[in-house]
């Protein structure tokens, strides 16, 4: 075991959003911001962000780590780029409005195509579909949860359409 895998996680988050520059077996070098450090096996997790492309992330495996020099303290505009990268694209936070129009959109286009659909839970944020499916917010195909995958794949099929229907 390396001096990198015997450090604690508390010491690892010190180096997340973090420009580094990390010395591998075999004098491989690597360069990049901390995204994080997986605490089982001490694998780092570095992005880059090359000049004109999206960005990449590479993993340098605990085993491998024999130094790791910070070269550069991160900002807070680095921090949020570092955090979009695993955000999902369609990721976005809505208003409670937003949110009560979506649900009541919804509920209305259900209840149109006759399929039975209440609200539960203490705010009613809740959509449940013929008591065997629920739908959380934001209501996309993602939010789904049943025990039934027969009608947990027929209601996000029906729910995918509906969405396309309103873009």
């Amino acid at each position: 075991m390396n001096d990198w895998q015997r450090k604690s996680p508390l010491d690892w988050q010190t180096y997340v959003n973090k420009l580094v520059k990390v010395v591998a077996v075999e004098k491989h070098e690597y360069e990049g911001w901390v995204l994080t450090v997986d605490p089982v096996s001490a694998t780092i997790v570095l992005a880059t962000f090359p000049e004109n492309e999206k960005g990449s992330i590479s993993f340098i495996m605990g085993h491998a780590v024999q130094e790791v020099e910070v070269l550069q303290e991160g900002d807070s505009d680095m921090e949020q780029r570092l955090a979009r990268i695993l955000a999902p694209e369609e990721s976005q936070a809505y208003s409670a409005e937003e949110l009560e129009r979506r649900k009541n959109a919804l509920k209305t286009w259900l209840e149109s195509n006759h399929i039975p659909v209440g609200e539960q839970g203490e705010l009613g944020r809740t959509l449940c579909v013929a008591g065997v499916l629920s739908i959380e917010p934001p209501y996309g195909p993602e939010q789904c949860s049943s025990t039934n995958e027969i009608i947990l794949a027929r209601v996000q099929g029906l729910l995918q359409g509906f969405l396309q229907q309103q873009r």
